[in-house]
């Protein structure tokens, strides 16, 4: 009798598991279809071509190989393929810094040559788009040191990779119309909803909220919080006014507004 149940139990917590790791998977997958579907909407509208910088494709190589290799990893564990998860992993050491690098190389490129997208306040993107990117890498990093922990590791990189969907829901929305929240919307708010839907998920299976997650969220919007402070201060100001010096990033209006043509 008591060998049955726990054959029940190991079946059981082994079904979970599997579920588990099939909800990474297609988390994952929608992720990566917004990324994917929010610039290939740039490319179909042509408000965006494969004629720019060499910057811009590096850029967007290193980014979305960071977009593949997530969706990779999370198949491996959804499959069973553990032994080639681990060793895959160790790419982020590698990936991740040059994500941070580029990422903040394409900011100033922006900043400089036309003072970032009009819907967002200049100094809002200056600053808010290093700090999103920092901050995806810090909790990258938390989870390669957590990977033993598998739940707080599976979690903590789906709140990562959720932190990096901003630019794809900012091509979709019509962030135009939503100023001057743009930013919030598209790089906090809508992100979010990835990690509200595995606390939420994590609640109805199991009645409590994993903490991985509960700091995903934290982190999200605390760091946005201090972008915000200080993208609205005379600090955020003066960097904003040291970027743009001499560039044609200078004439562009300090807030959020519609472009004035003469």
């Amino acid at each position: 009798m008591r060998g049955g149940i726990m054959a029940t139990k190991t079946v059981s917590a082994a079904t979970v598991l599997k579920r588990e790791h099939r909800f990474f998977f297609i988390s994952a997958c929608i992720m990566a279809f917004v990324l994917i579907a929010g610039f290939s909407t740039n490319i179909l509208f042509q408000r965006s071509s494969f004629a720019s910088p060499i910057l811009y494709h590096v850029h967007a190589v290193a980014f979305f190989g960071w977009v593949v290799l997530y969706l990779l990893q999370t198949g491996l564990v959804a499959t069973g393929s553990t032994r080639l998860h681990k060793q895959l992993g160790w790419l982020a050491l590698a990936w991740v810094p040059a994500m941070v690098v580029l990422g903040m190389a394409i900011t100033i490129h922006v900043i400089r040559a036309y003072g970032g997208p009009f819907f967002f306040a200049r100094d809002e993107f200056l600053i808010g788009n290093p700090i999103g990117i920092l901050t995806f890498a810090a909790i990258v990093l938390w989870a390669i040191r957590m990977r033993r922990r598998t739940d707080w590791h599976s979690r903590l990189m789906l709140c990562a990779m959720a932190s990096i969907t901003g630019p794809g829901f900012g091509r979709l929305l019509p962030l135009p119309l939503m100023m001057p929240m743009a930013w919030v919307i598209s790089a906090v708010a809508f992100p979010a909803l990835f990690i509200i839907a595995g606390m939420w998920r994590d609640k109805g299976r199991v009645g409590v909220i994993h903490p991985a997650y509960i700091w995903g969220l934290a982190l999200l919007f605390g760091t946005q919080i201090v972008a915000e402070v200080i993208a609205f201060s005379p600090v955020g100001r003066a960097i904003g006014d040291a970027a743009t010096a001499g560039t044609p990033g200078a004439a562009r209006p300090l807030y959020a507004d519609w472009p004035r043509h003469p």
